[in-house]
């Protein structure tokens, strides 16, 4: 096949291989696999001038211009992306802290004064907040110990006056 302008029709074979190539790749292929699709786009439009005697030494995209969906496209890609992050991070957030709850419970349950000491510092955080009225259950266990932890021991002390 002969060319009257070789310049012109290598021109436009590059345009045509490189919009065909291009076409093909996702955008995250053509910025990682730059070198490839080079490569590529060199032997394919090398295979072509050939003929014509035209040897292509090197072919190298430098610069890559999205029309303006795409580019909206993209940013609404990201932007959902970077939600799913969020989301999964929050959920790990979500799962950690919900296994450190459950080890809590686990633990005051083996242990009730570990559930009384808590409780106690609930009021302090509670009674540091200067409200004016400050209505809190008290459960009947802790009463009990209350009153059984004021009560004088049976041992010889003094006697409840009344009885004899």
């Amino acid at each position: 096949m002969a060319v009257e302008d070789y310049r012109r029709a290598t021109w436009q074979i590059s345009q045509t291989t490189l919009r065909s190539v291009l076409g093909q790749s996702d955008l995250d292929e053509l910025l990682i696999h730059r070198e490839e699709i080079n490569q590529k786009l060199q032997k394919i439009i090398d295979e072509q001038t050939e003929p014509w005697g035209v040897k292509v030494g090197i072919v190298e995209v430098k610069d890559v211009e999205l029309p303006e969906s795409m580019k909206r496209a993209m940013s609404a890609q990201a932007e959902a992306e970077r939600e799913k992050r969020a989301k999964i991070i929050n959920a790990e957030g979500e799962f950690v802290a919900a296994q450190q709850l459950t080890e809590a419970a686990s633990t005051m349950a083996r242990e009730p004064m570990a559930l009384q000491l808590r409780y106690l510092q609930t009021l302090f955080t509670i009674s540091a907040e200067k409200n004016s009225t400050i209505i809190f259950p008290i459960p009947i266990e802790f009463m009990g110990m209350i009153s059984g932890a004021s009560r004088p021991s049976s041992g010889g002390g003094a006697k409840p006056s009344g009885e004899a």
